[in-house]
């Protein structure tokens, strides 16, 4: 069988608020980042399939003889899988020596990549090829990255098989996938994302495929169709953290404290509806210091919540502290505990504002990038 050569592309998410309150029922607004993951699909002609992923410095390739196999025991799994194949798993776990334990995040992505690469070709011709991806999202961070990675594996392996078409256009720069193509794209990445996370929310590779802002609640995911472009400044404090930890956190001190803690939860909730409701606002009327002023506003209440729920951390207190003494308003994203936060930047902030404050935070430690959220989501 033989591919064409594509590039495809999906971006990282952040959590503009609900971190925390969406595991109890409440709402949560994701966005996507204009921090992308880069994936080069080449056809090969000397029967190896490769990858090679510079970030976590992973090259591999491999026989197509030794991936067939693999399939003997393969249906045709070209239409969207509701459950993980657990023995296709398993049998590729042995297959990349990692049969115990945790694993790392080289191992995963090889697993992830194989585990799509075989469900999608195996039961017919399987071509040889070498993907190479490149991101400009930091691993680990929180903000997506091994989402955005599963979305743009899973959107070249079925331009490639035709499950979908490719959308660009001959005079096009970049095109965009209708919403049934999406849908598949987004079920196939979320493959991809249960190999590496085991349980995960379906949130960030909902983010990667359709970009801009997705409403959640109760296992619902609802894209936003118009959302603002806003200028952010994301902070990676560096600081690790387990959101198994934190999320056991909440949760303890929700059942020891509940009379205080629900009041919070609902107010976090509140936070994310109005915040909705001012960004729908932003897309259908002339933007106004006061639409900023009330975001900046959400931003500070949140953020002393997140620190009340017990998932803060001094790192972020910091980036708060450093931010607001040049005037702007910061949270963490994610999980808390260290991870990330964001800044929000209005349309006056100036280049010294925002050069000072990233020398302020980088001689803090941290590692800082100027950027927007609300960006397209998976394309070519």
């Amino acid at each position: 069988m033989e591919v064409r050569d594509c590039l495809v592309s999906a971006p990282g998410k952040a959590i503009l608020h609900g971190e925390h309150a969406v595991v109890h029922g409440k709402v949560a607004l994701a966005v996507s980042l204009n921090l992308r993951t880069y994936l080069q699909l080449k056809a090969r002609s000397d029967g190896k399939v490769c990858i090679n992923l510079p970030n976590i410095d992973t090259f591999v390739c491999w026989e197509l003889s030794e991936l067939k196999q693999l399939t003997s025991f393969l249906s045709d799994k070209k239409e969207e899988m509701q459950r993980l194949d657990a023995e296709l798993v398993k049998r590729l776990r042995e297959f990349i020596g990692v049969t115990n334990g945790n694993l790392d995040s080289s191992a995963s992505a090889i697993l992830a990549f194989l585990y799509i690469y075989l469900s999608l070709f195996g039961s017919g011709d399987m071509p040889s090829l070498t993907v190479s991806v490149w991101s400009e999202l930091p691993t680990g961070a929180g903000l997506g990255s091994s989402a955005a990675y599963s979305v743009c594996l899973a959107a070249a392996f079925l331009c490639a098989t035709g499950n979908i078409p490719t959308p660009l256009k001959e005079w096009e720069q970049t095109g965009r996938w209708c919403q049934e193509d999406l849908e598949l794209i987004n079920s196939w990445a979320f493959q991809g994302e249960k190999i590496i996370h085991g349980n995960p929310s379906g949130v960030d590779n909902a983010v990667g495929t359709w970009g801009g802002m997705l409403r959640f609640l109760a296992g619902k995911i609802i894209p936003l169709s118009r959302v603002p472009l806003l200028r952010i400044l994301l902070t990676n404090t560096k600081v690790p953290r387990s959101t198994k930890v934190l999320v056991a956190r909440v949760k303890d001190k929700i059942n020891k404290l509940p009379s205080i803690m629900i009041p919070v939860l609902d107010s976090v909730d509140a936070i994310s509806c109005t915040c909705e409701k001012v960004l729908t606002e932003m897309t259908c009327e002339p933007i106004t210091g006061d639409h900023y002023n009330i975001l900046e506003e959400l931003i500070d209440i949140n953020q002393h919540h997140l620190n009340v729920i017990g998932v803060g951390h001094p790192s972020l207190d910091t980036v708060c502290q450093v931010t607001a003494a040049r005037g702007l308003h910061s949270k963490l994203t994610g999980a808390g505990g260290g991870g990330c936060g964001i800044t929000l930047l209005r349309p006056e902030t100036d280049s010294t504002t925002l050069q000072g404050t990233m020398k302020d935070l980088r001689d803090c430690g941290y590692d800082c990038w100027e950027t927007s959220i609300g960006g397209p989501g998976d394309s070519v």
